[in-house]
């Protein structure tokens, strides 16, 4: 029987006294993976919630941190639940006035940063904000009493007693930096969370002999709950990625069994994958094709409950002489691979399943803990968000324009939050006095109970023809072509939609060299314009007529949270890319001789 916790201070120390040599957390220096075990993880969080105490610190108050994935992170948080205190997570990627904004929302009393430079920057917020007594950084020297390291060597002289929280205490804030106004605070329980990582013992198996690669921001909900409390109570290791743009080495230096990533990631492996495919050609395209065609035979002979014969035993061919060795580039023993955050295109779902890495996809938001559906072994639906997770229900609301049973996803079940922090109208506006949490999502619920996601509700926009347009998926769907980076679809009340297309620089530009193209004239040259508009009618095949952007625009400014148009958790901020870029993309439709055309 699956084990039951009833709080994240729980999850500790079943963890650190079973798996007490086991490793916890590898972080790369000096070249290598040097890893931290469980018992010293749990010696270091007994540290530092001594010398936060000594700092004040107690039940309800708030610890801030601001800091990309890092070991310091997470003694940080446990030590505060420890002490019956709250946990406000922010990115190191977010502006000051952000920081400032959730400090003093959340009434932090310390903040735990990453290095000097941030240190620098928070530390003049204690003469402005009331409740702010304290800046700490992780990269301090041992002397500087602000240094983590100085606490933890003072709180072991300064030793704590733990404060065992109720289940229903709030166990930290998640502030989503949606894409219009001010972040809100989400308030999440310690009962909130343990509905997921309850619901993840009884649906998946996994132990100390596996270990992921730690990539996905723990600053956000699927990252924190999903990878980091649900691995650490399962007593998994977690190695953390040096960067995002060293995950594929990081994967072959770690050597994960599982994998849990957003659709971006998934799509980098895809085109990486078949560029180095056509790249090899002869031989070795040949056979990486034929054992695509019969990975994909093989899938439809199992839908329809038949063993396969042949065709599995070719799998197994195939497998030995050409997936195991793509297998390889990702260390060669991933077995599970989890997608959320945003819809995961069924074609890189089937790709990545053909290489035999099972790919599974889930469906939630920070305000769900955050998992309310996913799929799991021997329950799964290729495309859709899978069945909703033990004690959690899905309904759907009517939307205008939607026949019945297509509409907004509702969520009810423990995994719902507590509310928005000090933002009750904001609160009653998507919780019902119920408790049913309205997501803004659209969708459907199959008759075998699946979810299938659609888009954003407040998204959504009509064309001139009465036409609905969701722009999300559509969106996705031309980011499979390996030279579009990013890209925003338009067209509201219009005849038909256009697409701003942040290019793909480095693709692009190996394009161009390979075809006679001056890097001067790669947004420009008719050659490119002819690439974008195959490469938009290739991955566009399987949407419908009215979605396919008739007309595009080429940029190269990234979307960005530095430019204010991603959210930190990387959602476009469309209404300021509109503003920004709102006349280039009204010119595809007034110019009929426009160059991006």
């Amino acid at each position: 029987m699956a084990k039951e916790f009833k709080n994240l201070v729980e999850i500790l120390e079943h963890s650190v006294s079973t798996y007490k040599s086991s490793p916890l957390f590898g972080t790369k220096t000096g070249g290598a993976y040097k890893w931290m075990t469980y018992g010293e993880f749990g010696v270091q969080v007994e540290q530092f919630r001594g010398a936060l105490a000594d700092m004040g610190v107690q039940k309800g108050d708030t610890v801030a941190v601001i800091a990309n994935n890092r070991v310091e992170w997470a003694v940080g948080a446990y030590a505060t639940y420890s002490l019956g205190g709250r946990y406000c997570p922010m990115y190191e990627a977010q502006l000051v006035k952000d920081w400032t904004y959730i400090l003093r929302d959340s009434g932090a009393k310390v903040v735990l940063v990453a290095n000097q430079m941030i240190y620098d920057q928070v530390k003049p917020l204690l003469d402005e904000l009331d409740t702010l007594e304290r800046v700490i950084y992780c990269d301090g020297p041992r002397d500087s009493e602000d240094s983590f390291q100085t606490l933890l060597d003072h709180g072991a002289k300064n030793p704590a007693e733990v404060v065992y929280p109720q289940e229903d205490d709030i166990c930290g804030f998640i502030y989503t930096s949606g894409t219009t106004g001010d972040p809100k605070g989400v308030l999440l329980s310690h009962s909130n969370i343990m509905s997921n990582v309850n619901g993840v013992h009884q649906l998946l198996e996994i132990g100390p002999d596996d270990v992921s690669l730690s990539f996905l921001p723990w600053a956000h909900s699927f990252g924190q709950v999903v990878e980091l409390h649900c691995l650490l109570s399962m007593g998994a290791a977690l190695g953390i990625a040096e960067n995002v743009n060293t995950i594929i080495e990081n994967l072959a230096e770690v050597r994960p069994t599982l994998l849990f990533a957003v659709p971006r990631i998934f799509n980098r492996i895809y085109n990486g994958v078949q560029q180095k495919m056509e790249a090899a050609g002869g031989i070795k395209q040949l056979l990486f094709t034929r054992g695509m065609a019969n990975s994909e035979e093989l899938r439809a002979v199992r839908e329809r409950g038949e063993s396969g014969g042949l065709t599995a035993m070719m799998n197994k061919f195939y497998d030995k002489l050409v997936f195991s060795k793509v297998r390889e580039r990702f260390g060669g023993r991933l077995k599970y691979a989890f997608s959320g955050g945003a819809a995961l295109s069924p074609e890189v779902a089937r790709f990545i399943d053909n290489l035999n890495i099972m790919v599974y996809e889930g469906y939630g938001l920070t305000e769900t803990s955050p998992i309310a559906t996913c799929n799991y072994p021997d329950n799964r639906k290729i495309g859709s968000v899978g069945r909703p997770i033990p004690g959690v229900s899905v309904t759907v609301a009517d939307v205008e324009g939607y026949p019945s049973g297509t509409g907004e996803i509702c969520v009810k079940g423990p995994n719902v939050m507590k509310g928005y922090h000090n933002l009750p109208e904001q609160t009653a506006k998507v919780l019902d006095e119920d408790g049913t949490f309205h997501t803004g999502d659209l969708g459907r619920v199959d008759e075998d109970g699946y979810v299938w996601i659609l888009g954003r509700v407040k998204e959504q926009y009509k064309l001139e023809n009465g036409k609905y347009v969701v722009p999300g998926p559509i969106e996705e769907q031309l980011k499979l072509s390996p030279y579009v980076n990013q890209v925003m679809v338009e067209g509201t009340n219009k005849a038909y939609n256009v697409a701003l297309i942040v290019v793909d620089l480095e693709n692009l530009g190996t394009w161009a060299d390979n075809n006679g193209v001056s890097r001067d004239e790669l947004l420009t040259h008719p050659k490119v314009k002819e690439l974008y508009r195959k490469e938009i009618e290739r991955v566009s095949s399987t949407l419908k007529g009215y979605e396919r952007p008739k007309r595009f625009a080429l940029i190269e400014e990234e979307f960005s949270a530095e430019n204010d148009m991603l959210t930190p958790k990387l959602s476009v901020k469309r209404r300021v890319v509109l503003a920004r870029y709102g006349e280039l993309l009204n010119s595809l439709y007034n110019d009929e001789k426009t160059a991006a055309a």
